[in-house]
């Protein structure tokens, strides 16, 4: 089965809400299994108009994971309190199957 990895480029408004999003966010992530590979580190675009101030990328055991992930109870909690503090974009990609 391939890996799913949820990609996502935030704007945060207010630091300091957007630190309740991140600790409801990760207790969700971790309950469907998921591990952060990239959370907000330095981004240096290479070629094209990018503009992101923050990525984080999220390894699942597959898509339907991360979907089940998305949709969760717990998740949703966490996409309430961010609602003031952040502005997200977010996709899933299937990963390669080796």
């Amino acid at each position: 089965m391939a890996k799913g990895y949820l990609i996502a480029e935030a704007k945060v408004a207010d630091p300091a809400a957007y630190e309740s999003y991140k600790q409801l966010a990760q207790a969700a992530i971790a309950k469907f299994g998921g591990r952060y590979l990239v959370r907000g580190g330095a981004v240096e675009v290479l070629e094209g108009g990018w503009s992101v101030p923050r990525l984080v990328v999220v390894e699942f055991d597959s898509v339907e994971q991360a979907k089940k992930f998305y949709d969760s109870p717990e998740y949703r909690a966490a996409r309430a309190a961010r609602q003031d503090a952040a502005s997200m974009n977010m996709l899933v990609v299937e990963g390669l199957q080796l």
